[in-house]
């Protein structure tokens, strides 16, 4: 066994989750040390899509822009029953006014991945191949971790935290003893990237809904690729080895007249369920597919574990470096856990109705969401929503500790509308300043000079924005103090915009509110 290696966060693996993860501490100055047991990035693409609240984020740390470059923007999603067209909608419609980023994008896991250790590496930080978590324990400072380098050798790894990032069968969640309830759905589903042609191969996103089959056709970059989802012939599901696209249930590509010319990756699967009992032990924490699996209906997966990351890296550092007290690391879980739950029970259900081939089902899928899906396509508020639920740009955390008040429709734990803003005769938006990662002091309109002050002694960055009526429909106040989160959620919402109401909840917290290191 080699020697002591002492970092202040040990992430274990290098998935989207453990690389995002990496990099927003790595930005705001924590050691990191990241391993994951695999030689290489996976180099078939499996998640897909990245909703607009993960480009919000990777904008604060400048990579959002690469993202959408490399990507392909969704412009529209169409549902087809039983061969027929029932409906499109504009996506970018869907969103507009309610982010900088009104759209998903098509960005392939294994080339995300590439993109993340290459900026990752840029910043110093280079991910330990073939380096596997065998074991570890807490101690009264830290985590003892060994691990078991390429070549077989081991070596101990002592970190103020460990954080498992590394997947549905987690070494980190095992070792901490914690509970992974949930189930798998009965049937075997593929996934498969094609070189194909045909009316729903244009560049936006299918779905077929039939009697008993359904399928989603994702745009890839290239023009004439997609990514097919669906399901297996029934007599092919029992088998479970040397399964391939002969195996395919190709009812749903018959009617959607999908011609497939090449197929260039396949892949079988079983969608699992699960929330794990617990997010946290100590020292150590789980985040991603470590903590929650669901199906991937609504393309939420990956995104979710990405927000675990950004909610609970600014955590970490500010406890590290000395900017709050290690209660602040309490929030993490129920903040994320909650959300989790909501997530899995509602992609069940919709999955559930997707695949079921029950008489009840089928008369859903065939009869009903011809009828209701053009309908809801139609109204704009149900468009709204939708685009919140998708993109994830409503998940809120208002019943956390670390959430209080509420200015306008904007309550303490909701995420910060986004809006177009003058600040200081600069035509710009609200969320330029969250680049700082750094707690701040949003003012729409004027600022008390009470306000100025109290900001100034505790070295709180003051953003006042000139008023606009776009602001009040957003749900903002006028002259209302909101007090930001560095992951651009509102910790504060004071309607009276009082300074008193500032310094009371920081010092409640033992939060020292400078900008991280």
């Amino acid at each position: 066994m080699s020697g002591t290696d002492a970092v202040d966060v040990l992430i274990v693996g290098a998935g989207p989750t453990g690389l995002v993860m990496a990099m927003w501490l790595t930005r705001i100055g924590v050691r990191v040390r990241i391993v994951d047991k695999t030689a290489e990035p996976g180099t078939t693409s499996r998640a897909l899509v990245v909703q607009a609240r993960t480009l919000e984020f990777y904008n604060q740390i400048g990579i959002a822009d690469e993202v959408v470059a490399r990507g392909r923007k969704v412009a529209a999603v169409n549902f087809w029953v039983a061969g027929a067209h029932t409906a499109r909608a504009i996506i970018g419609e869907l969103g507009a006014g309610m982010s900088p980023f009104s759209y998903p994008i098509i960005f392939p896991q294994d080339e995300h991945e590439r993109l993340l250790v290459e900026r990752l590496g840029a910043a110093g930080v280079t991910v330990e191949r073939c380096t596997e978590l065998m074991e570890f324990e807490e101690m009264a400072a830290g985590v003892v971790a060994r691990l078991k380098g390429p070549h077989g050798a081991l070596e101990t790894c002592t970190a103020a935290y460990l954080a498992g990032c590394d997947g549905a069968h987690s070494t980190v969640r095992e070792g901490l003893r914690i509970g992974f309830p949930g189930g798998s759905y009965a049937h075997l589903y593929y996934v498969a990237d094609v070189a194909a042609r045909g009316p729903a191969i244009n560049g936006e996103l299918h779905v077929g809904l039939d009697a008993s089959d359904f399928l989603a056709a994702f745009p890839l970059k290239a023009d004439g690729h997609a990514r097919l989802i669906g399901t297996l012939q029934e007599s092919a599901e029992d088998r479970r080895e040397g399964l391939g696209w002969a195996d395919v249930s190709n009812r749903v590509i018959a009617e959607m007249k999908i011609e497939v010319e090449r197929v260039n990756w396949f892949s079988t699967y079983r969608v699992h369920h699960r929330v794990a009992d617990y997010f946290r032990k100590g020292r150590a924490f789980i985040l991603g597919d470590a903590a929650h699996i669901h199906s991937p209906v609504g393309g939420q997966g990956m995104n979710t574990g990405i927000g675990d990351a950004v909610n609970l890296s600014w955590k970490l550092a500010a406890v590290i470096q000395g900017r709050a007290g290690a209660a602040i690391l309490d929030s993490y879980e129920p903040e994320r856990s909650a959300f989790a739950r909501r997530l899995v029970a509602t992609t069940d259900r919709a999955f559930s109705a997707v695949t079921n081939r029950g008489a009840i089902a089928r008369r859903v899928r065939l009869q009903i969401v011809p009828r209701v899906i053009p309908w809801l396509f139609r109204v704009a508020a149900v468009r709204r929503f939708m685009f919140r639920t998708i993109s994830q740009t409503a998940v809120s955390y208002r019943t956390s500790l670390l959430s209080e008040g509420n200015a306008g429709a904007v309550y303490g734990g909701d995420r910060l509308p986004w809006v177009e803003a003058e600040r200081e005769g600069v035509a710009g938006d609200n969320f330029t300043p969250l680049a700082a990662i750094a707690w701040q002091v949003h003012v729409y309109g004027e600022a008390a000079p009470e306000i100025r002050a109290v900001c100034d002694e505790r070295k709180l960055p003051l953003h006042q924005f000139r008023w606009r009526a776009a602001m009040g429909r957003a749900g903002l106040r006028q002259n209302a103090l909101y007090l930001v989160r560095p992951d651009g959620y509102v910790a504060l919402a004071d309607a009276q915009a009082r300074a008193a109401t500032i310094a009371a909840y920081l010092e409640a917290r033992g939060i020292v509110a400078a900008a991280f290191a």
